[in-house]
C-alpha cells in the first residue's frame, strides 16, 4: 500500500534523524503534496541530517546548493553560454533542474538570489533571457537557516516565506534522544535506501488528491486563516493562499492516518507548521504559537 511507503520512508529517515516524529511526519506531508519546507533551528540541531535524510529516502535526483553571500541567480537557474562555432546561445541547466532541492542556508545569500527560486517554487518553471523552462517532476524545495546567527545573513522576504507549506522550528532534544545522538556517533554510518519512486509519487498525490474535503472543513480552514489576520496581537496574518496549502497538507495528514476523507483534528495538527511563518506579532511579549493556539482555541469546528 502506498501508505506503507510513507512508513517506510519515515524508517529511513529514522535511521539517522532522532526528533520528534512530528517534525518527520510534516516533512514528508509537504513532499507527497507537493508543499516546500524551511527547516529553522540553533546550529547543532541536525537540520542537514533531516534535510539529507528525506532526500535520500527518495529515489529521485537530489543537488544541494550551499547559499553563500556572492552566490548570483543564475547560479542556481542556470545561463545562457554563447556557442561560437555556431553562432547560437545554448541554455545551460542550473542546480535547479532536479527533483530534490537542498537550498542549505538559504539566509546567506541576497534577496536577489533568494528570489530566483520564487517562480519555481510556485510554477514548478524558470524563466531565463525570455524563455521559460519547466522543471522536474517532482520538484521539492528543502531549505535551511540559523535562527540566532545574525553575522552574514539576509532575512527571507515575505513573499518568500510565504512559498513555503511549512516552517520546520527544530528544538533542542531530550536527554534521551541526545544521548542516543551522541551514542550513534560511535557506530558506523547507517545507509539510507531509497523506497519512493517518481512512479510512487504520482500514485500517491492522485490517492491524496482523491481524499474528501467537506465543505465544513474548508469552512473551518477559511475561519481559522481569517482569524489570524484578525487577532489583536497581529501585524499581518496569512493569506489565502495558506489555507490553499492547509487544505493540501490536510489532506496528506489524513492520507498517512489511512483515512479518505479529511477530519479537524487534520487541520489542527498541520495548522502550527502552515501558520508560524506566515504571522507577525504586535509584541514580543506574545509569541505566534501563542497566537496560532489562541486561534485553535476560539475557532470552533460546525
Amino acid at each position: 500500500m502506498n501508505v506503507d511507503l510513507c512508513q517506510r520512508l519515515e524508517d529511513e529517515i529514522s535511521k539517522v534523524y532522532i526528533g520528534k516524529k512530528a517534525d518527520v511526519d510534516a516533512l514528508v506531508i509537504a513532499l507527497l503534496t507537493g508543499g516546500h519546507v524551511l527547516i529553522e533551528g540553533l546550529p547543532g540541531l541536525a537540520k542537514t541530517t533531516l534535510a539529507r535524510a528525506l532526500a535520500q529516502a527518495v529515489d529521485a535526483k537530489m543537488t544541494r546548493v550551499q547559499f553563500t553571500a556572492d552566490l548570483m541567480p543564475s547560479d542556481i537557474t542556470g545561463s545562457s553560454i554563447y556557442n561560437m562555432a555556431t553562432g547560437d546561445f545554448k541554455f545551460i541547466e542550473g542546480p535547479i533542474f532536479t527533483n530534490v532541492l537542498f537550498a542549505d542556508e538559504i539566509n546567506r545569500a541576497p534577496a536577489r538570489t533568494q528570489s530566483a527560486l520564487l517562480e519555481a517554487m510556485q510554477e514548478a518553471q524558470v524563466s531565463v533571457d525570455g524563455n521559460t523552462y519547466m522543471l522536474q517532476t517532482p520538484f521539492f524545495v528543502i531549505a535551511t537557516q540559523n535562527t540566532i546567527d545574525e553575522r552574514g545573513v539576509y532575512s527571507l522576504p515575505l513573499s518568500q516565506l510565504d512559498r513555503f507549506a511549512f516552517r520546520i522550528r527544530l528544538s533542542y532534544p531530550s536527554a534521551e534522544q541526545e544521548e542516543r545522538v551522541i551514542m550513534q556517533a560511535a557506530k558506523p554510518l547507517r545507509v539510507i535506501d531509497p523506497v519512493i519512486s517518481p512512479k510512487d509519487f504520482k500514485e500517491i498525490q492522485a490517492a491524496i488528491d482523491a481524499i474528501y474535503v467537506a465543505p465544513a472543513v474548508g469552512r473551518y480552514i477559511t475561519q481559522i486563516v481569517r482569524a489570524t489576520r484578525e487577532h489583536a496581537q497581529v501585524v499581518y496574518g496569512a493569506s489565502p493562499r495558506a489555507g490553499v496549502m492547509m487544505l493540501h497538507a490536510a489532506r496528506g495528514h489524513a492520507f498517512m492516518n489511512k483515512r479518505d476523507y479529511v477530519c479537524p483534528d487534520d487541520v489542527a495538527q498541520i495548522a502550527r507548521y502552515a501558520l508560524n511563518h506566515r504571522i507577525e506579532t504586535s509584541s514580543s511579549a506574545t509569541t505566534v504559537d501563542e497566537v496560532i493556539d489562541d486561534v485553535l482555541r476560539r475557532v470552533r469546528f460546525e
